[in-house]
């Protein structure tokens, strides 16, 4: 078998790198599909799921990513092949809409090849949580942060895109068949192992109308999914939930600060953040270690954001939000001898227990900065009970606490 194309055609990379894709794509497609609907239920509140049922998600979702990644590189190494080797003509080229046609689904091909796994790359680097690439450095992109609307904006694109792949995939299959079956020349058979006769193709007529017509239909495509609420609902399920908590009389007013949980997921740490919580501080410096105030802070459960989980976490199986809607940390504040401690209880999901959060405390005249980190177990709130080993969630979760505040 030829290595390389002729102007007749294609040579055994070129043969490669379509089958290869092809299996690709046949592949991805339904794993995508059956790892989504398996995704909404575990994600859905109001559908209970257990351990095996998450782990049966991520574990196909892995699945459909990396081979999404590999999908990627596959594409960009066919591109990049097919700039140096000439393209057999268009048997067909005299039937000059047949071509057009044929050369703007190419174009649809060859870009949503790279577009739609690009995508779901940055949508998975954006994203915190549930389920990781296999290959080792794909966890992660360039100038790709954790961003919340980011991955909401990829997510869209992705799904969008997607089905811009799935019809150009048809149309390209539809049009093989009729090249075997009705016209019965050699389009196909050139494409297939082997090494066999072809015919010389016809004058070819090289326009950039395809690629113009390409490029309408990812417009249109974009423009469809828009106006059928596509990056809607993604961003939908970003927005932080609850009713907003009231202001609290303190003798120090919070100005910023930031309260995070970061919880470890199939081995992987994922961290979210409460957007509303309030915190009555009542603190004055002791001259020796001893006690130093109290502190009650309150938080909306609604308003974590937890990264691709947060709906899961919402649910009864977790943090029950609905039910139990917001936390409480109530603190005596005491110096140590090391540096200080706020020891209370903290009640959420209807349960209460013994809390210590050692913190640091900077403070210049009217403003102290405070921080500090404490683990919990979720068992002891009944938090993932059905999860009831560290398979797939560990039982150690981090909470952490920074903040600035004027007197």
């Amino acid at each position: 078998m030829q290595i390389s194309n002729t102007d007749r055609s294609y040579g055994g990379v070129t043969k490669s790198f379509h089958w290869l894709t092809a299996l690709l794509i046949l592949t991805i497609i339904p794993v995508g599909w059956i790892a989504n609907d398996l995704a909404h239920a575990v994600t859905d509140p109001s559908i209970p799921s257990t351990e095996a049922d998450i782990a049966r998600a991520a574990w196909l979702f892995s699945v459909h990513k990396t081979l999404g990644v590999t999908m990627f590189f596959v594409a960009v190494a066919r591109i990049l092949w097919a700039l140096t080797q000439t393209k057999p003509g268009l048997l067909n080229a005299e039937n000059r809409a047949e071509a057009m046609a044929a050369e703007t689904v190419h174009w649809l091909l060859y870009g949503s090849l790279v577009l739609v796994p690009l995508s779901g790359w940055i949508h998975h680097a954006a994203t915190e949580g549930f389920a990781p690439i296999w290959w080792p450095f794909g966890q992660s992109l360039p100038l790709v942060p954790k961003d919340a609307a980011l991955a909401a904006l990829a997510a869209g694109l992705h799904q969008v895109l997607q089905w811009v792949l799935v019809g150009s995939l048809a149309l390209h299959v539809a049009g093989a068949l009729k090249h075997h079956v009705i016209d019965r020349d050699q389009t196909l058979r050139r494409m297939l192992p082997g090494r066999g006769a072809s015919p010389l193709p016809p004058a070819q007529t090289n326009s950039g109308l395809p690629l113009v017509a390409a490029l309408a239909v990812w417009v249109a495509a974009l423009g469809t999914g828009t106006w059928l609420g596509m990056f809607d609902r993604q961003a939908g399920a970003v927005v932080a939930q609850g009713v907003p908590l009231e202001s609290v009389a303190s003798d120090w007013t919070v100005s910023e600060g930031t309260l995070s949980i970061t919880v470890t997921q199939l081995g992987n740490p994922v961290t979210g953040s409460f957007a509303d919580w309030t915190a009555a501080i009542h603190f004055e410096e002791p001259q020796q270690p001893g006690p130093a105030g109290d502190v009650a802070v309150t938080i909306a459960i609604g308003s974590l954001t937890l990264g691709s989980v947060t709906a899961q976490a919402m649910g009864p199986d977790f943090f029950d939000a609905s039910v139990f809607p917001t936390a409480e940390f109530l603190a005596d504040l005491y110096r140590t001898e090391a540096g200080y401690e706020a020891r209370g209880t903290l009640t959420l999901r209807g349960t209460t227990v013994d809390v210590t959060l050692p913190f640091d405390l900077d403070q210049q005249g009217n403003t102290a900065r405070a921080s500090g980190t404490v683990t919990l177990n979720r068992l002891d709130f009944g938090i993932g009970g059905n999860m009831a080993d560290e398979s797939s969630l560990k039982f150690p979760v981090t909470v952490t606490m920074s903040l600035t505040a004027t007197k």
